[in-house]
């Protein structure tokens, strides 16, 4: 195999797209730069290749989004912010679905794959060394949605303090064996949540007992759903004592929840309260306490960070964190409970 930009980048100590502009005569490159690369490629003997070349110059018009669990409503109505920023320029979106977390890497190297995109959104996924290596290697423009790494620009939701706030208010309503519904705790947000779920219980004097904990090892959905709210519920409605309340780090399995604490003959909130994550349009109308997440300006926000990072490639990474809000409705408030299974409880909401 000849000697390729790869060898030249790590010869010059510099990016892969360093050595591209180089090659291509960007000016956005300093006069040392462009002389040590330069001297670099000479001692190497490269020779570019003429179809390479083409394919450098060649701008692509798409921007790839790798998104686990593409069906779940989260990604759904980040997607709806993210296309809604994408109509507005020359852009197409090419989404690249991974049904486990080990597909993300497969799916990443797609999208990577030189020439096929602008650009690249990633979703929800750790950044583990050898994603890390490859999106280094590739020195294409790359965003993270809902996770984080110094390296690369990123929007994210600070989950910790939203499982911190759905704890605290728990805690707030006289609550004292308060449960958790856990996704995987291999997704980022939920494993967020889950620290944040702890740090208000500590910080009220309350132990988190492990038997309160009910964790999905789904792989394909991650437990971001009803049916997993509704099996972990039924475990921790077989425990002695029951949970008097349950956080679920999503608002399909707080329905799911919902579901099997009424069968069991007993009622929320009196019984047992309630709080979801996302604020799904179902959750207002079913009178469910939640923490409301700004998904759609969280995939609008992630898209400009990656165009103004095609645009600028040199720029500094930029990070943005939102914040969720609880919304208090009458699956963890007394006074609010009337409303339950109501169209009538968006009238009784209280956001905070």
């Amino acid at each position: 195999m000849g000697v390729t930009i790869y060898d030249i980048a790590e010869k010059a100590s510099v990016s892969i797209a360093t050595v591209s502009r180089v090659l291509n005569k960007n000016p956005r490159v300093s006069p040392e730069t462009r002389a040590r690369v330069l001297k670099v490629a000479d001692d190497l003997g490269y020779e570019p290749h003429p179809s390479a070349q083409s394919l450098a110059r060649r701008k692509s018009s798409l921007v790839s989004a790798v998104i686990p669990m593409v069906t779940n409503y989260f990604f759904m109505e980040v997607l709806r912010g993210l296309q809604a920023r994408l109509a507005q320029t020359e852009y197409d979106l090419l989404v690249y679905s991974a049904r486990t977390m080990e597909e993300v890497g497969t799916q990443l190297e797609r999208a990577l794959h030189r020439g096929r995109s602008a650009g690249v959104l990633l979703f929800s996924s750790p950044i583990r060394p050898p994603q890390l290596a490859r999106v280094r290697r590739s020195g294409q423009p790359t965003v993270l949605v809902d996770c984080f790494h110094s390296e690369f620009d990123s929007v994210s939701i600070d989950n910790e303090q939203g499982g911190y706030l759905a704890a605290r208010h728990l805690i707030d309503q006289g609550r004292e064996r308060i449960a958790i519904i856990m996704a995987n705790p291999g997704s980022v947000p939920a494993a967020d949540r889950l620290k944040g779920y702890r740090r208000a219980l500590e910080e009220s004097g309350m132990d988190p007992v492990d038997a309160h904990i009910v964790a999905s090892h789904d792989e394909e959905t991650h437990g971001y759903t009803e049916s997993h709210g509704r099996e972990a519920m039924e475990q921790l409605l077989a425990r002695d004592p029951v949970p008097d309340a349950v956080f679920a780090t999503s608002d399909l399995q707080a329905l799911g929840a919902f579901s099997a604490i009424r069968d069991a003959g007993l009622t929320v909130p009196s019984d047992v309260s309630i709080v979801g994550f996302d604020d799904i349009r179902l959750s207002e109308h079913l009178g469910l306490s939640t923490l409301r997440q700004p998904m759609y300006d969280l995939g609008r926000l992630a898209t400009e960070k990656l165009l103004t990072r095609i645009a600028e490639p040199d720029r500094l990474p930029t990070h943005t964190v939102l914040s969720p809000h609880l919304v208090k409705r009458g699956s963890s408030v007394i006074e609010l409970a009337g409303h339950l299974g109501s169209a009538r409880s968006r009238s009784s909401a209280v956001a905070y």
